[in-house]
């Protein structure tokens, strides 16, 4: 039975040392020695199969990580894993505190379309590290060939006009999407990072910034409009990604798809990007196209309907872990007194416990965040160091390919 973990990493600004990436911020050669020891350290106690990684300003910091912790791993398994002169090597407990370097693994990596390079306002694309390799060079999906237009529709009225639309031509970071064959089966991972809930203004013509962003003329309704531009383009984003799940779905394939949404879990973002859930029962309810209040939904239209839904669901990682386990206690991030997930993992109906033709099932599922402090406390420069976010692993086990 083929046994893998796969990972979601927010790695909070990976770049080189003394290299600006936001205004006024940068690493120092210590600092970033410091960050790339952490790194490579979370990344060893993970030993996950599959990671996918946000926030990568610049891939060769990255490949000086995963290289220092199979360095780590190859010195770690020396001293604790037995060779095989010892009567003993085959005990199964060295196979679970064996660590298997990167060496073999690839590594896929999606530059941001909207970096211009120029210090102090770069832009963080994403990777995705394989033990398995990838079946297929993976894609980058950022500039859309053919712009998303979002038309509002009118009310109603004998006034009724065109409600306008919102456009979008470019994410805000790539998507990263992969397919990954693992023991027989081939599944399209997807790696993501969601436009944050930072407010969007806008800076007038010759202006030095927006007036939105001077807090001493605090201006709460344009940034109010600032927050509503984040998360429209986050929903938008979010249907992007839907678009390519389910095309993926529908073509019959595994899906997993990671990373930082932004959002909770039970957010409109996340809603988007798995899918609606079934009603309870579609007889109950009236047709699209009724003509008596009697019109409602067959037996079997409602089986048909519960199934077509169900079928390009994804399914929270989280959830069945809680489900699984009875508890309540995972978050990825903590700030200003408020602990929530944001990073997630989720999975398409082939690997939930509830579906007779599954092909796998997650086992396990940890959460890294005892590194996580509060970034609004003055005591909390560690998050610079570290990450601001938790890391989320999912184990998985395959049945057949």
């Amino acid at each position: 039975m083929p046994r893998f973990t796969i990972a979601s990493f927010n790695v909070k600004n990976l770049i080189g040392a003394d290299k600006e990436y936001y205004q006024f911020q940068k690493y120092t050669p210590e600092e970033y020695a410091w960050k790339t020891d952490w790194l490579a350290d979370q990344l060893l106690t993970m030993n996950a199969d599959i990671v996918g990684f946000q926030e990568i300003f610049e891939e060769e910091p990255l490949i000086d990580v995963i290289e220092e912790a199979s360095e780590r791993a190859e010195v770690l398994n020396a001293a604790t894993v037995p060779d095989k002169s010892k009567r003993y090597h085959r005990k199964v407990i060295f196979d679970r505190i064996r660590v298997d370097p990167y060496g073999e693994a690839e590594l896929a990596f999606a530059p941001n379309s909207a970096d211009t390079g120029q210090p102090g306002k770069r832009r963080p694309g994403l990777a995705l590290l394989s033990r398995f390799g990838f079946a297929e060079p993976p894609e980058i999906i950022q500039d859309l060939l053919q712009p998303l237009h979002i038309p509002f529709q009118p009310l109603r009225g004998l006034d009724a006009q065109d409600a306008g639309h919102y456009t979008l031509r470019r994410l805000s970071r790539p998507i990263l999407k992969a397919r990954i064959p693992i023991g027989g089966q081939t599944i399209t991972v997807f790696n993501c990072h969601l436009k944050s809930k930072l407010g969007e203004y806008i800076k007038p013509d010759g202006a030095a910034y927006a007036p939105e962003e001077d807090l001493t003329r605090y201006d709460p309704v344009g940034r109010a409009m600032g927050s509503l531009r984040s998360a429209l383009r986050r929903m938008a984003e979010a249907w992007v990604l839907r678009r390519e799940i389910v095309a993926e779905l529908q073509a019959g394939n595994p899906v997993m798809a990671m990373g930082d949404f932004n959002d909770g879990e039970d957010a409109v973002s996340s809603e988007i990007i798995t899918g609606e859930t079934p009603f309870r029962n579609y007889a109950w309810m009236l047709r699209h196209d009724a003509q008596s209040p009697t019109d409602r939904y067959s037996e079997q239209e409602n089986l048909q309907i519960t199934e077509d839904i169900e079928r390009v669901r994804l399914h929270s990682a989280e959830k069945l872990f809680v489900r699984k386990s009875l508890r309540d206690m995972v978050y990825t991030a903590a700030f200003g007194g408020v602990f929530e997930s944001i990073d997630q993992i989720f999975l398409s109906r082939h690997f939930h416990p509830d579906f007779d033709d599954r092909i796998g099932e997650m086992t396990y599922f940890s959460a890294f965040n005892d590194h996580l402090t509060d970034g609004s406390h003055p005591e909390a420069p560690y998050n610079k160091l570290a990450s601001d976010h938790g890391q989320v692993m999912a184990h998985m086990d395959l049945y057949r390919g």
